[in-house]
């Protein structure tokens, strides 16, 4: 049996590296989508009517009982069956990554109206009828008054909404999208098995590191964001 060969880590650490970039625009563009399809479903619950209610409450309970990588293959192997079928477009030479996002904006838009939706219901709606009864129109009540408060409260979920969507998006190489772990298989499978290993600890360091940068970021973020409000109380 090969032994363990620690000064292979650092060396796999830099060509996982490349594929970098990759990784951070999925999680990027699935947290931007995410957000906006999020706002949608949140308004809907909010201020929408009966109909729309309903149907943002079972596109959310069906997107948090599917996992992840039974949506990733849904989406994968079905989108382009189901847009050839219907409308004779022909999608199976579009990038992967555009799957990974569209199946990443489904499931997370779900999860993230719900953030949105108890961090906004948490803010005293009074603040915002004296904000209206002082001159501020409805826009600026809301922009000004509620939004802070309500991002702050949503931050924490928010960040580990983040980490998981991180994670989860690990899986995308299973449809051959090459991100940092789709770079870590092939290297593998390029050494025949071999330094397995240390390229899947190689691969977690990354991880973590990025953790912790999400952690930091959204740790400043919140202080930022509770500053006036402790200023108020103390």
């Amino acid at each position: 049996m090969r032994p363990f060969s620690p000064l292979y880590i650092p060396k796999v650490f830099f060509e996982l590296l490349t594929s970098f970039p990759v990784t951070v625009l999925m999680l990027v563009g699935s947290v931007i989508f995410g957000s906006l399809l999020g706002f949608v479903l949140a308004r809907a619950k909010i201020s929408g009517g009966k109909i729309s209610k309903i149907l943002a409450d079972a596109y959310i309970g069906v997107m948090r009982c599917t996992p992840p990588i039974v949506l990733l293959f849904i989406v994968y192997y079905g989108l382009p069956e189901l847009l050839l079928s219907t409308a004779g477009i022909d999608i199976n030479n579009v990038n992967k990554g555009v799957f990974v996002l569209v199946t990443y904006t489904l499931l997370y838009g779900a999860t993230i109206s719900e953030i949105m939706r108890s961090a906004y219901e948490s803010v005293d709606k009074g603040q915002w009828e004296a904000a209206v009864s002082i001159g501020l129109s409805p826009f600026q009540a809301f922009y000004r008054i509620m939004l802070p408060q309500a991002t702050a409260v949503a931050l924490p979920n928010f960040c580990n909404l983040l980490i998981n969507l991180m994670k989860d998006g690990a899986l995308a190489f299973t449809i051959g999208l090459v991100d940092i772990m789709g770079r870590g298989s092939l290297i593998i499978s390029r050494n025949f098995g071999a330094y397995a290993l240390e390229t899947y600890i190689a691969l977690a360091l990354i991880y973590w590191c990025l953790t912790l940068v999400i952690e930091k970021t959204f740790s400043v973020l919140e202080k930022s964001l509770l500053r006036g409000k402790r200023s108020l109380t103390e």
